[in-house]
Order: structure tokens, then sequence, then C-alpha cells
């Protein structure tokens, strides 16, 4: 009984040559194009950018600042009942959100 294996995730060279191959462009264009996506994508969530960039039909990118969250004193520990425990600080942090949209929701 040999090991079963699990699907991976293309990887970026097969994502370009397949969509190469589907689109018939040459490999070098397609790579241009996903260079220049990702430039957009840097530009539109960069700090002078409206924090949120969408592909059309798949999905939508929004940037979130989270506030930094002060340190507590005898909190009840959730693991241990009854025993008290301190939580650190926590610092400001930016999180990046990717929400999926409704049509790429259907293609599953």
């Amino acid at each position: 009984m040999g090991k079963e294996e699990k699907a991976k995730a293309p990887s970026k060279s097969e994502v370009l040559n397949n969509i190469a191959a589907a689109t018939g462009l040459a490999r070098k264009d397609v790579s241009a194009v996903m260079d220049a996506l990702s430039g957009e994508i840097k530009k539109s969530l960069g700090s002078r950018g409206p924090g949120m960039f969408a592909i059309p039909g798949l999905v939508k990118i929004e940037k979130k600042k989270v506030p930094a969250r002060p340190a507590r004193k005898g909190v009840p520990n959730p693991f241990k009942p009854g025993e008290l425990m301190d939580v650190p600080a926590k610092k400001a942090y930016t999180k990046v959100k990717v929400r999926a949209l409704k049509s790429l929701k259907e293609m599953v």
C-alpha cells in the first residue's frame, strides 16, 4: 500500500504555461501581465492608494488597520478555570483581507 498523493497547487511556471496555451500569447507576455497586475495591487494597497483592489469576478483585496491593544492583568485563563493570567500588549498592525466574489464562489 503506497502513500496517497495529495493534489498540490500549480506552480507559477505551470500557471503561466497554462494561461499562455489557453490564450495563444507568448509565456513572456503572460508573465509581463502578471507582473503588471502585481504592481497595480501594490499601488492600490500601498500607503497612498485607496486600500482596496478588486480583480473583477474573482477576488476583492482590502487593507485594514488594526489598533494597538493595551496590556491587561488578572484576566481569567480560558484553559485553566479559576486561574488568572496577564495578557501582553499588542502593537498596531495592518491586516490584508482577501474575499472571494460571487462568481468565484459559483465556480467551486
